[in-house]
């Protein structure tokens, strides 16, 4: 595949697309915590209503539904499993703990990601991503220890983001191979809808009211599906068909300090020393292991366009 080169005016508007993307997925915890909702109701409306705004480009693609195989369909629901296991635990920490350090935490994706590949496709790690991993996790320890003074509930919503974190994981690598024979929405349209299915059979089993809420809760469902989901990914995803997936990556990277920005302003969240120290930790931990783990490939072998999906 010939990359499209990349002119003065058109950097300009990679440069202008990868900053709205950036900043309609940075929305997506501020959308979480001006809604009163409970987690699980806020994953599967985000997810379905996400599915409903995929559907029209789907159409397309419905022959693709028909050639399935069972291994497929199999990779399908254990993808859609951890999807709606990640967006419940994530959720619910935003509820627990502060923007800040759940989105530092979910920042380690791409480790444990790793770690999933080297056991599942036996791939390898130098010393230096190994080390790269461990300076993150030093610094989500770090993140985790401010939250310590500030009582058990912010530890436990660590500890959720934690949990989400790895269901996410296990998410991209359960849908890493059904990517090379499916396209991009028609993967997006059937994980989400199963992930959307596991939170909704969640909500039934708790006996969570599945309608009567406000108004604004409404608004900030669609406004999870619209922007943060199908606005803020969907530029990403757009943008792989010509950009390197490492730039991508690293704009995705820029996540969690534009929501822990936008919740110093827009939510009052104040940032301790602890989450900034740890925070810079973790991000450069992560940095330096996307350079080392990206150095030297081609990004189509490693990402082909679309391939790289981000559900938060």
């Amino acid at each position: 595949m010939t990359r499209i080169s990349v002119t003065t005016a058109s950097r300009s508007v990679v440069g202008l697309s990868l900053l709205i993307g950036l900043l309609a997925v940075s929305f997506s915890s501020i959308f979480i915590e001006w809604s009163k909702a409970p987690a699980a109701i806020i994953g599967m409306y985000r997810l379905w209503m996400s599915v409903i705004l995929f559907m029209p480009m789907a159409w397309n693609k419905r022959r693709e539904l028909v050639a399935l195989s069972r291994k497929d369909i199999g990779l399908v629901l254990l993808s859609g499993l951890f999807l709606g296991l990640h967006f419940l635990f994530w959720i619910q920490s935003l509820k627990e703990t502060s923007v800040a350090s759940s989105m530092i935490i979910i920042s380690l994706e791409p480790i444990f990601v790793l770690i999933g590949s080297i056991i599942v496709f036996r791939e390898g790690a130098s010393r230096k991503a190994v080390f790269s991993m461990g300076l993150a996790v030093f610094g989500c320890v770090v993140v985790a220890s401010g939250d310590m003074t500030r009582g058990s509930g912010h530890l436990w919503g660590d500890l959720l983001s934690l949990i989400g974190t790895v269901a996410v994981s296990v998410y991209m690598i359960a849908g890493q191979k059904l990517r090379k024979s499916v396209s991009g929405t028609t993967y997006n349209v059937l994980v989400f809808f199963v992930a959307g299915l596991v939170l909704f059979l969640f909500n039934i089993g708790t006996r969570s009211p599945l309608f009567g809420y406000s108004g604004q809760d409404w608004l900030m469902f669609a406004l999870l599906a619209v922007v943060s989901t199908v606005l803020g990914h969907g530029i990403f995803n757009w943008l792989l068909s010509s950009v390197a997936a490492t730039t991508v990556s690293m704009t995705i990277l820029g996540e969690p300090v534009g929501a822990i920005v936008l919740a110093f302003f827009l939510l009052g969240q104040p940032i301790l020393l602890l989450q900034a120290l740890g925070g810079a930790i973790c991000l450069i931990g992560v940095f330096a292991f996307l350079r080392l783990n990206h150095s030297g490939k081609s990004n189509d072998e490693e990402y082909p366009p679309g391939e790289k999906t981000q559900p938060a």
